[in-house]
C-alpha cells in the first residue's frame, strides 16, 4: 500500500482503540516519525493530511527542512530522539515542541536558549532499562519541581520508549504506569505507543503516539 493508505490504516486502528478504551479519536494525536525518509516522502504524508511530525536527529531535521520550507509553518515538528545539549540551539531553531527532555541539564539549555515558551515532554525510563535514556519514575518530583522554575519551558506531559516485546500486552504496565504518574502531577499530555504498540498505550490513555513504520515502510539506511 501506498502512503496514503498507509495512514487510513493507522487512523482505524486508533478508532478500534478508542473505541475499546471508551475514547474520541479527537484525543489522540499521530505524530509520523520521519527517521530515514526523505523530504518527498514527508510531502506526501503531508498531502495525505498528517500534521505532525517527529525527528530522531537534530541534523537529519535541518536538512530536511530546507527543502519543506513552505509547508514548516502549516504543521508541528517533534524531537522525539536523545537530544545533545550542544545540539540545543539548532533544535529550538526547528522543532516545536520537545518530547525527549531527559535531564536537569538539558532542560536547563533550553531555557536559556529560547525567547518564548517552548513545549517540553519529560522522557521517563518507566522500564528502567539500562539502554534507554530517560528520567527514573523516583527523580520525577525533584525534577519537575526544578524545572517549574525554568520561565522559558512549558511542561505539558511526559513520555516513554516501551521495552521491544512480541506481545504489546506485555508492555500495557509500562504505559498504564506513565498515565498514573502524569496524573499525579496534573500533566495532560502522554506521548507513548509505537507502530507495534499504540493501540494499547491508547487504552492506557495515550494523547500523542509515535508512528514510522507503519506509515512509511522500512527506514531507509544507507541512501
Amino acid at each position: 500500500m501506498g502512503i496514503e493508505q498507509n495512514i487510513q490504516e493507522v487512523r482505524n486502528r486508533i478508532e478500534n482503540a478508542c473505541r475499546r478504551g471508551s475514547r474520541s479519536p479527537d484525543e489522540v494525536t499521530l505524530v509520523a516519525i520521519t527517521k530515514t525518509h526523505d523530504a518527498k516522502t514527508v510531502r506526501s504524508a503531508f498531502n495525505a493530511g498528517i500534521r505532525h511530525f517527529g525527528e530522531n536527529r537534530v541534523q537529519e531535521a535541518d536538512v530536511k527542512l530546507v527543502e519543506l520550507d513552505d509547508i514548516k509553518e502549516q504543521s508541528t515538528w517533534h524531537m522525539v530522539g536523545h537530544l545533545q545539549t550542544n545540539k540545543v540551539k539548532t533544535a529550538v531553531g526547528l522543532f516545536d515542541i520537545i518530547q525527549s527532555v531527559d535531564s536537569i541539564k538539558l532542560a536547563e539549555t533550553l531555557n536559556r536558549n529560547v525567547i518564548k515558551p517552548l513545549p517540553i515532554l519529560l522522557e521517563v525510563n518507566v522500564a528502567e532499562e539500562e539502554t534507554k535514556s530517560g528520567f527514573d519514575i523516583h527523580e520525577l518530583n525533584l525534577a519537575l519541581t526544578q524545572m517549574g522554575r525554568l520561565e522559558n519551558l512549558e511542561i505539558r506531559g511526559l513520555m516513554t520508549v516501551a521495552p521491544w516485546v512480541d506481545n504489546p500486552e506485555e508492555v500495557r504496565p509500562v504505559f498504564r504506569r506513565l498515565r498514573e504518574l502524569a496524573e499525579a502531577q496534573g500533566l495532560g499530555e502522554l506521548s507513548m505507543g509505537m507502530t507495534d504498540d499504540f493501540e494499547v498505550a491508547i487504552e492506557e490513555g495515550a494523547t500523542m503516539i509515535r508512528v514510522g513504520r507503519a506509515i512509511f515502510g522500512k527506514r531507509r539506511y544507507n541512501q
